[in-house]
Order: structure tokens, then sequence, then C-alpha cells
């Protein structure tokens, strides 16, 4: 039995901060844009990482129209 500490189930108030920190630091780094702008940004220097990241915040599974299998088109354009 477990004595003392948080709760089972709540956050830690430290690791809540930190994002906080983190979020408002990226809002800030892109000026006007706020963080989507940080995020192109970082997007066209750091391709890798930042899909990566993207990689992280995507569902893992992606289905198509009422749960269906998922249709790809390709479409291109005159040069």
């Amino acid at each position: 039995m477990k004595t003392g500490g948080r709760s089972k189930g709540t956050p830690n108030k430290v690791t809540g901060q930190l994002k906080d920190a983190i979020l408002e630091a990226a809002k800030q780094a892109g000026g006007d844009a706020g963080m989507v702008g940080y995020l192109k940004t970082q997007a066209a220097a750091n391709p890798g990482p930042f899909m990566a990241l993207l990689g992280k915040v995507l569902p893992m599974q992606v289905t198509g129209e009422n749960g269906g299998a998922l249709v790809v088109e390709i479409k291109r354009f005159a040069d």
C-alpha cells in the first residue's frame, strides 16, 4: 500500500509547468505568426525531426470515410 505523495492519476505539477513553458516559448519564437509560424520554420529547416514530431501527434491508425478503407488520391499539376 502506497503512503504519501500524489494520488494515482494526478499529473505531475512540474511536468505540466514545463509543457506550458515550452508551448509559450514556441509561440514567442514564431513572432507575429505565433506557434504555427515557428513550426512552419522548423518544418522547412529541420524536416527529419519535424516529421518525427508529426508522427507523434498523428493518430496511430488512419481510416477512411465511415471507418472504411483509406483512399489516397494523387493529383499531378502541370509544370
